[in-house]
């Protein structure tokens, strides 16, 4: 058994059956494959609706005529404490806990069965393999965020060691810093980039400003993969033209895996593996492919934590060219960002609220929402829904993870709202600049 499989192994994870199951499913045919599945989430359900009593309160009966039928899950519905919404049988310290980026603006706790999980790797590794890239082996430049406390950032420090990838740190996106990720690249053989769109973007325009083309620098360099935020058409093509190599495109969420990853054909190719992603109107009903909606999936075999119907935040269509076995993304709506620029001249990304506002996240879900709008270089205004005022001592929790992941002297100003503003779309932007581009 290689490392990586080893290492999780070791920690509970059943890899290897994992891995075996995954290709049993990949092994059905088209013709089989859409009675396999719809089968693989009436069997999910019941069993949620039989042994979560939280989800079975949620859903309120026991029958419904159609799976069309079965309410929507949103982010808010599962800000409750994660003791109360396991299933039974299952305890904490005997699930993988994670927390979402809150880039939605509805941060949670969540948990899968290790099994789930497991599942969710074995996929990942047949994905990436599609690609050349080998995750027991190959070396990852990672553009990620990072904690910033002893204890969280050493943590993290170490499982990037284990996994054999190094970690940039995005929190300082300066032109200094970003000379020094150019340094590494070439002394590192890194094998594939991997990281939130916007600050690989960002990079990109740095090494165009610098007349560098990545690979000749590094020429072990094979792939980009740009995940957590929209990929916009002239961003690929920056990133093909500065870094040399292939750009894929992925969409995931914390609390499902990888949801569409793009395949060597250049189609986003959904994840119907795993998960089971429908594109439904307003009522909940599922669209014809070709159609745009509200993306909803259902997680197939998370027996931990339910996920049925549930909607991701993102709107999206189904290409009408998918089969059973085979369905394409043809389209997606949200997951953009912005950077917020300091009084210092540091630029970070807005995804760095995530690690301000995650040290007053609750697992009670103190913050129901949240959205911070920079209204002046040195001014930021933190709107929040939250079933009561932040006290002081939150507040300066804030202050002090602003000075610690940001910089300090910035101003911040706090106001409940009963509903925050939301997009057209009926998306929650988790941040705003004011300041001209």
């Amino acid at each position: 058994m290689n490392r990586f499989k080893k290492i999780l192994s070791l920690k509970g994870f059943p890899i290897q059956k994992a891995q075996k199951d995954l290709e049993s499913i990949l092994s059905i045919s088209d013709a089989d494959f859409q009675n396999y599945n719809e089968n693989r989430r009436d069997q999910i359900l019941n069993f949620h609706v039989k042994n979560n009593s939280n989800y079975s309160s949620f859903i309120k009966k026991t029958h419904y005529n159609s799976w069309n039928e079965i309410p929507i899950m949103t982010k808010a519905d599962l800000q409750k404490p994660l003791v109360d919404r396991l299933s039974k049988g299952y305890k904490l310290p005997k699930v993988f806990v994670n927390k979402t980026s809150g880039s939605s603006g509805h941060p949670f706790i969540l948990a899968k069965d290790k099994y789930a999980h497991a599942l969710t790797w074995a996929h990942t590794i047949w994905l990436y393999k599609q690609h050349g890239i080998d995750m027991n082996f190959s070396y990852e430049a990672r553009f990620y965020g990072i904690p910033r406390d002893f204890l969280g950032h050493q943590k993290e420090r170490f499982k990037d060691l284990l996994a054999n990838r190094h970690r940039f740190d995005i929190f300082d996106l300066s032109e200094t810093n970003l000379h020094k990720f150019l340094n590494l690249f070439q002394e590192k053989p890194f094998d594939y980039i991997n990281g939130y769109t916007s600050s690989i973007v960002l990079f990109a325009k740095f090494l165009k400003e610098q007349q560098v083309v990545l690979k000749s620098i590094c020429p072990t360099l094979k792939l980009c993969i740009a995940t957590s935020e929209m990929l916009f058409d002239e961003d690929r093509a920056l990133l093909e033209s500065q870094f040399g190599v292939a750009v894929v495109n992925e969409y995931g969420a914390s609390e499902l895996g990888i949801i569409a990853f793009e395949n060597p054909k250049g189609d986003w190719q959904l994840n119907n593996q795993t998960i089971y992603v429908e594109v439904v109107d307003q009522d909940g009903y599922a669209l014809p492919n070709g159609q745009e909606g509200d993306i909803v999936i259902t997680s197939l075999y998370n027996k931990a934590h339910p996920f049925i119907r549930y909607q991701i935040g993102d709107r999206g269509v189904i290409d009408e060219k998918s089969t059973p076995q085979n369905q394409i993304l043809k389209s997606l709506t949200g997951r953009t960002n912005e950077f917020a620029i300091l009084p210092s001249g540091k630029k970070v990304p807005a995804l760095s609220f995530y690690y301000v506002t995650k040290s007053v996240i609750e697992d009670a879900g103190l913050l129901k929402e949240i959205k911070i709008v920079q209204e002046e270089l040195s001014k930021f205004v933190i709107y929040y829904k939250a079933e009561s005022e932040l006290n002081q001592d939150q507040k300066q929790s804030i202050h002090k993870a602003v000075d610690t992941y940001l910089e300090k002297g910035l101003l911040l100003i706090f106001e409940r709202k009963e509903e925050l503003e939301r997009s057209e779309s009926g998306k929650l932007k988790q941040f705003t600049s004011k300041l001209e581009s």
